[in-house]
């Protein structure tokens, strides 16, 4: 397998994971919108939970960005991108917790841009999701593509 095939099946499987997570996510985010508020509240008042989720979050967003170096295609970069902003989003609240806050609280009261942002990220998501799923498509192999040997020759 070449390194171009390894980098694409590697986008698919990450596409495999992220896709459904963000669909996920981003759906019971909008449906449960009422709670989201409650629950931001629960997790400002107590700063372990910000330090766990940073650390979490940097982690796996370090293993992202190791074990996906390939830019090439929309998915590619999707989930190369989504990986420098899980790091982001972890050196955030591990070093920034209450600009971090202050930030998410400032999205969640403007309630139309937080939803467009939530709807977009799961258009992301289900895009990611068909590409991770999708067959892959299939190479002709070295019998196909010569020639045909049951074949009957001319007279």
């Amino acid at each position: 397998m070449s390194v171009s095939e390894q980098s694409q099946t590697r986008t698919r499987m990450f596409s495999r994971v992220i896709g459904p997570f963000l669909v996920i996510i981003c759906v019971t985010a909008v449906a449960r919108m009422s709670d989201i508020q409650a629950l931001f509240s629960q997790f400002e008042a107590n700063s372990l939970w910000t330090w766990m989720i940073g650390a979490s979050a940097l982690a796996l967003g370090l293993a992202m960005v190791a074990s996906h170096q390939y830019w090439r295609g929309g998915a590619a970069i999707i989930v190369s991108l989504l990986g420098w902003l899980v790091v982001l989003r972890g050196v955030l609240l591990l070093a920034f917790p209450s600009a971090f806050i202050s930030m998410a609280n400032s999205m969640i009261d403007a309630q139309v841009l937080w939803v467009a942002l939530t709807i977009g990220f799961a258009l992301v998501g289900l895009y990611l999701t068909y590409v991770g799923w999708l067959p892959p498509p299939t190479q002709p192999t070295s019998e196909e593509t010569g020639s045909a040997k049951d074949l009957p020759t001319a007279a």
